[in-house]
This record gives C-alpha cells, structure tokens and sequence, in this order.
C-alpha cells in the first residue's frame, strides 16, 4: 500500500515555491507505484520578481524529459501565467503551436522545455497541481467498467474524462470538467492517470496519497490471488535452474533483437512477474495493450509472451522458440507500422523490449543497461495495472491507432532526439580478465568512456569491485560489473561467462589480459614454473576465448577479441623461457582462433606490451627484483634501463595498452584480424617479421 513519505521537519527547511516543490516531486517519483520513472508532472503557482523588478506570477512546471524521482529545480520551466492564461479562451491548438508558444512564456531561456502537459496545470485555478500513473489509478482507468467504480469510490468528487491525448485538448478538457464540478477533488484521465491539486505543496501531496490510497483499498478488497491472472498454469523453476536456463538463452535472444543495432539485455525474476508468466490467462492478457500511453515508448505496444512448458531438459527446444518467436513478432510489428503511419515515419527498431517466458521470468532489451531496465520496471507497473483492472472488471487499453500516435509522435521523437549520438562502444559488452590490474582497469575505463559496458573478471574480487564501483560512480549504475574467476578453472570461466550473459545478455568484446611472470635461467625453472606458466597464460587465455567463441557464435552477431601478450611473444627473454614460451602460445593461439573466427565474424588481434611496471601486480611482486637482477641493475634502476632501451625512448603505460585494445575492437579495425600490434616504444630485437 502507498504511504506518504512528507517530513514535516525536512519541508519546514525549505522555501515555500520551488524548493518544496522539487522535495514534493522528489517524494513522488521515489514510489513507482505512484508514478512512472520518467512519467507525471508537477506545479507550483507563484510569485517571483522579474529583471525589471516587477512581481509576476510564474508556474514552475516539470521540464520535458526529467524524472520526478531525481530531477532538481535546473529541471523545472517556469513560465508567466499572464501569457499563458488567454490560451483557455481559444477552441483548438496544435502540439507545435503550444509549443512554440509556450518558448516565449519561459521566464528564463535557459530553462527546459515545457512539458506537452503544462497547460493541464495553467489551466487548473490551484497553486500546487499533481499528474501521476499510480497502479491503482490506471487498474480503474483501464478496466471497461471503470467510470462505474470510480463512482462507488469517489462519489460526485471525481471528473472523467474519456482518453485524449495530452496536449491542448486534454488540457481544456480537465480544466472544464473541474470548473463544472464544484465538489471536484479530483481528476480521472482513462487510460491515462490522476490529477490533483492543493492549496499548498503539503496539501496537494496528502490529496495525491489519499485519492490514491481510497482506490487501493477498493481493489485490493476484490483481487482473489487464488483466481489472479487467471489462475496458476506453470509454477515458477526454482532460482538456480531458472537463472541457468536465462543465462543459457540470453546469447540466443540477444542475437535475434539485435538487428542494425545490437541491444544489452538484463534478466527479471521477481515474484510478480513470476506470478503473472505463470497465470492461464497471461498470454491474452499481455496482448491487450498497454496499460498507459508513458509505458509505449519504452515497452512497445505488447510484449512477446513464450509459448513454452517450463522444461529444464528442453533448452534447445526453448531456443528454437524463442528464434521463431522474436522474427514473428518483428514481422508483425512491421506490419502495425505499415497499418499506422504517418508521412515521414521511420520505423524503430522492430523487436520486442519485453520477452515474458512462463517459468522463467521476464527478459528486456535496450540501447544500454539503463534502458533495458526502464522497459522491465514498466511492465512491472503494467502488471500491477492488470492485476488490478481484472479484479475490477475487464482490463482495456488504447486502440492500435491510438497507441501507434504515441509511439510515434513528435514530441516523444524530440525527447529521443535530445539524448546523445552514441558513441563508438555503445551498445557492446566488454569482458576483460585481470580486470583489477593496472592494463585491465584503464582499458576498461577507455571503453566504458565510449559507450561500453564491462565485466571484470578477476581472482581479485574487491579490487575488481572497487574498480567497476569508481566507473559506475562516474557513467551511471550498470555500466560494469564485477566477477571472482580463476582463469585455470573450466568451472570458474564458464561461471563468469554466465554472469556475463544474465547481466548483458551476451559479449562482443573479450580482453585475455590476466597474467603472471616468473624469472629463472633455464636448468633453473622448475616443472612447478613452467606448468603456472603454462596454466595462467596458455590454458586460462584458451579457456577464456573457448567459452567468448561459443557466446559469441550463438549470438551470430559477431565480436572480437584481443589478447595481451608480451615482447617476449617473440622475443626469446633471457631467464624467462616459461614465461616466454607461454606468451609465444597466446600469440600463435591468437592466429589459430582468427583462422576459424572469419566465417562467424569473430576477430582476433594481439597486442605486445612490454614492461609496464605502473599499476601491476606482475611488477609488484618478486618479478621486479628477478628481472634486475637478470640484467645486473638494482630493481629501482628498471624503469629508467627499459626506457633507454628503446628506439624512442618511452616508457609504456596502461593507458597505452588501452588505446591498442580500443582500436582493435572498434570499427576503424573492422577488417583485420589475426594481427599483431607491438606497444613497447620501439624494441628492435622485437620487431616482428
């Protein structure tokens, strides 16, 4: 159930206007069951003096494209109500009109741009207006009998109006409707939302918890769990299994939605949705439509419901499913395009952003992690929504034109038009072993800063964690994440590589870039050396590829690798032949997996670094003092010997190495493969040939 979250002693801080409305939005967006992320508005009417000293009476209203939950007052437009109040005298206004309009009412044009809804509260005689989507609300607005219910619940207090799409009409149309009403307190929008209002930011917040809370209990009084969307048809697989089966089939569905572009996808399991993928009704009931017009952007129309049994021997069964059913639905969403348009529309892409698997859960795709989990906390909402519509009466939503003009219209394409061109890794997933070091981190920093998302894999855990905790502090939460994975256990990678999946839904970059070193002369080095050699970086970068070449041929979408060898890949380093024999085995092993990758997309490059002693853990350790003392220097002398010892006389830096890896795996690489590229500041006996 809703409960208001106002502090008396938090808002008795602030400056009656726009700071306690930015606490009240603030307030509101934190419950998504209250409204959508991204969703609803809010206003405050006050008085402000402008440049010429004159008191003029402003609305602060939400600016397009912020979020209630953590916008600031930079988010809010306010604009003068003397220009805007001669609005309500006229019949009709395009959304381009009011706009443009609207740009010369801003009391600051610096301020954002006005929300398609900010004449729903200029039109509305109260200082303090709320617009939401709560679960409830929309549970009434979209069932066929709801102006009915609304009746029992509200009385004379409520004003309907039936579905329009925001803009000048709707906004007209609220403000009628009230003014006709006296006892009105609020505002029912079918198909839509809730409106209401208050004296002061505190009065406005209680209304919007109290209508909110009146319509809960009215539901939640009717809902039989026994009888919930349907009743139970499949239970839900215990974790463990549903999860293996999700990370199984990820890299199969994110092939199939990545058309021109590929798409990251995470993984939902939570009990609600659980509950409603497992209903006997779920499958008809999903293709009703949308709960809200605010969901559609992100959600699409419909979600792919699976026809599958919940069957833990029957993934590749599942697999062949989901193929089929993903160029279904973009078969089919190509012909509502066509059905629909409009002069000048292009189609986004086709695929779904909400798969629903019964037994398994929910799996949602987007541009970026960030996206991908807007569309599946949505249909959280959207289940909420039907969960409440079908306890009431029958669930409806908009007609197919209907939703079509909000997938497509305008103003929503203006907002998309605002976000930034992506970048050269947008999209891609990156998994880089030895990930906590000193070349893994800065190479993940490199990628992360153009678009990529990350996964550092590494024996070192907290370091790995600190490193993915100081880029999601910097590019937004999701952009990296951790993993514990010894690179010699066939168990440890083939873990990792399911996290990978569940998390992104698959990679297209893998960086083999763990190591060690060990120095001894050649009657020296012990079977002991020579095998941890062998093991770290010949079987472990072998493991890690193995397993990256599967993922990666079940996408079909291609990908690339690029693995850290060393000079010594062909260099014969004194006192070094484990350590040299093995980097040798990573270079050639390189070419083989190039050879065989071509076909299925899948480059394999080779960087040689040498000596980079900043930020290792190589270098750190009793490597520093054998390399000294193989060329008769003392260990603090190493970094100025291995400077001069090059053509250019450079030293070599992770970040160097990080600028090798971002260039094979971008476009300007597109076409090479089975390469060698040496970052070691010029050293002739390493020159390749």
């Amino acid at each position: 159930m809703v409960q208001s979250l106002w502090n008396q002693a938090k808002a008795a801080e602030l400056q009656e206007g726009l700071a306690q409305l930015v606490y009240r939005s603030n307030i509101i967006g934190t419950d998504r069951s209250v409204c959508n992320w991204g969703g609803g508005n809010t206003s405050s009417k006050t008085t402000v003096t402008d440049f010429r000293g004159r008191d003029v009476e402003v609305m602060y209203v939400k600016g397009s494209g912020s979020d209630l939950a953590t916008m600031k007052a930079g988010n809010f437009t306010g604009l003068r109500m003397e220009d805007i109040r001669p609005l309500f005298e006229r019949d009709e206004m395009s959304d381009e009109e009011m706009v443009g309009y609207l740009a010369h009412c801003m009391i600051d044009s610096k301020h954002p741009r006005a929300s398609i809804e900010t004449l729903l509260h200029a039109f509305l005689p109260f200082k303090h207006v709320d617009h939401t989507h709560p679960d409830s609300i929309i549970s009434l607005c979209c069932a066929d009998n709801g102006k009915q219910l609304a009746a029992e619940i509200f009385g004379d207090r409520f004003v309907w109006v039936p579905y329009v799409r925001p803009g000048f009409t709707l906004s007209k149309m609220i403000a009628q409707g009230v003014l006709s009403n006296p006892k009105a307190e609020l505002v029912l929008m079918e198909k839509h939302g809730l409106v209401t209002w208050g004296e002061t930011s505190e009065e406005a917040y209680a209304q919007t918890i109290k209508i909110i809370t009146e319509a809960e209990a009215f539901i939640e009084a009717r809902v039989n769990e026994e009888k919930l969307f349907g009743g139970v048809k499949h239970e839900a697989l215990p974790a463990e299994v549903r999860r293996s089966i999700a990370a199984a089939v990820m890299p199969t569905i994110r092939g199939a939605v990545s058309d021109a572009k590929k798409m990251i996808l995470t993984f939902d399991d939570a009990n609600d949705v659980l509950a409603f993928v497992g209903g006997a009704s779920a499958p008809e009931l999903s293709q009703v439509g949308a709960a809200c017009p605010d969901h559609l952007v992100h959600t699409k129309v419909v979600p792919l419901f699976i026809d599958w049994t919940p069957n833990v021997d029957d993934i590749e069964g599942l697999q062949a499913i989901l193929k089929e059913s993903i160029a279904a639905y973009k078969k089919q969403y190509q012909a509502y395009f066509e059905r629909n348009k409009n002069e000048g529309d292009v189609m986004f892409e086709a695929a779904p952003r909400v798969i629903l698997i019964p037994g398994i859960g929910m799996i949602n795709t987007g541009k970026s992690w960030s996206n991908s989990k807007v569309s599946g906390a949505l249909y959280h909402r959207a289940i909420a929504v039907m969960r409440g519509a079908t306890a009431l009466g029958e669930f409806v939503s908009l007609s197919e034109n209907e939703s079509y003009n909000v997938e497509y219209w305008p103003l929503e394409l203006y907002k998309l038009s605002l976000a930034p061109a992506e970048a050269e890794f947008s999209r891609k997933v990156a998994f880089i072993t030895g990930g906590a070091g000193g070349i893994g981190s800065e190479t993940a920093r490199r990628l992360v800063s153009e678009g990529a998302h990350v996964v550092l894999a590494d024996l070192n855990l907290e370091g790995a964690e600190r490193v993915a905790g100081e880029i999601n502090e910097k590019y937004g939460e999701g952009r990296a994440i951790a993993v514990k994975m010894d690179v010699t256990s066939e168990e440890a990678v083939i873990g990792a590589m399911n996290e990978t999946a569940l998390a992104y839904g698959g990679l297209d970059i893998v960086v083999n870039n763990a190591g060690l070193a060990t120095s001894s002369p050649f009657d020296q080095t012990s079977l002991k050396e020579w095998n941890l050699n062998m093991s770290v970086l010949g079987t472990g970068y072998f493991l890690v590829a193995r397993e990256a070449f599967k993922q990666m041929k079940q996408q079909a979408i291609g990908g690339n690798m690029v693995f850290i060898g060393s000079k010594n890949s062909v260099y014969a380093g004194k006192a070094a032949s484990a350590y040299s024999a093995a980097k040798a085995l990573e270079a050639h092993l390189a070419r083989c997996i190039a050879a065989e990758g071509g076909e299925f997309g899948i480059r394999v490059n080779t960087i040689l670094p040498d000596a980079i002693l900043q930020g290792s853990t190589i270098w750190n350790g009793s490597w520093r003092n054998e390399r000294a003392a193989a060329y008769g220097i003392e260990p603090d002398q190493l970094e100025e010997y291995y400077r001069k010892r090059t053509t250019l006389l450079v030293n070599i830096y992770p970040c160097d190495i990080a600028e090798g890896v971002a260039f094979f795996a971008s476009s300007k690489a597109d076409k090479t493969t089975g390469c060698m590229l040496t970052i070691d500041g010029g050293v002739p006996a390493a020159f390749t040939r």
